[in-house]
């Protein structure tokens, strides 16, 4: 009982840690003003451009596609077997389980080995590649290994060491009804957890980020409109007695 009260305890953690952080994040993004006109060109003239623009960079990495096109292979194969991943996962709390996440759980399943592959072939790149290894920093390394550590221990419960999943399941729906109900004491069930907790907290403080971050980019959601509509920054200015004290204050 003593895991499993730990457990309940480090996810109400991680999961309030992780919202409130987001949130502080997200509007601290909106709230950052942009003082220049710098879409990325050839850019669109039109709101609705833009949105197609967002659409295909958030869905397709257009521009890493461009950009680089090995890059954009091993991140688009990880993305999006990291979402089916995660849908495969709604079965563990919803109940009852929606028709189509049932459908989707043979594909979640081996989308785990793409999302391997992957993180495999982005961790080559920063170890081998001489230019991306000179600007990775150690958090760079440890969310790949967070991420990858999190795809292994999940697939090793599937093929090597199994573990009761109607228990696990009993344990989160519990959770969202404030009920501690009891944890599997099994080593890599309980490993997996923890590294999925730790992601939940390291997440709203790292690169990871980048995922709503993208939406508020000014290279990206700017209409490419100066010549036909005047940009104006909305800034709020602070007054003298707002202003923070500095040593040559008088």
């Amino acid at each position: 009982m003593f895991v499993t009260v730990l457990f309940a305890l480090l996810f109400y953690v991680a999961t309030a840690i992780l919202l409130v952080g987001l949130g502080v994040r997200i509007a601290g993004y909106a709230r950052a003003p942009a003082p220049l006109k710098i879409p990325t060109t050839p850019a669109p003239t039109t709101r609705g451009g833009v949105v197609l623009r967002m659409g295909t960079e958030v869905f397709l990495f257009n521009s890493l596609f461009k950009a680089n096109k090995w890059i954009w292979l091993f991140g688009i194969v990880f993305h999006v077997a990291l979402a089916l991943v995660l849908l495969r996962h709604l079965r563990y709390f919803l109940d009852p389980v929606p028709t189509w996440v049932v459908m989707i759980q043979p594909f979640g399943l081996y989308a785990a080995f793409a999302m391997v592959l992957g993180l495999a072939g982005l961790w080559v790149r920063r170890i081998f590649v001489e230019r991306i290894r000179y600007i990775s920093s150690p958090s760079d390394h440890l969310m790949l290994a967070l991420l990858l550590g999190i795809a292994l221990t999940g697939l090793s419960m599937t093929y090597l060491w199994h573990t009761d999943i109607t228990a696990v399941k009993l344990f989160f729906t519990g959770l969202m009804r404030f009920e501690f109900n009891p944890l599997p004491l099994q080593p890599m069930l309980l490993l997996h957890l923890l590294l999925v907790a730790g992601l939940m907290i390291i997440f709203p403080f790292s690169k990871l980020l980048h995922a709503p971050g993208v939406f508020f980019s000014p290279t990206r959601n700017q209409v490419d409109n100066p010549r036909e509509k005047r940009h104006v920054t909305k800034v709020k200015w602070m007054t003298a007695s707002e202003r923070p004290a500095t040593g040559g204050d008088k």
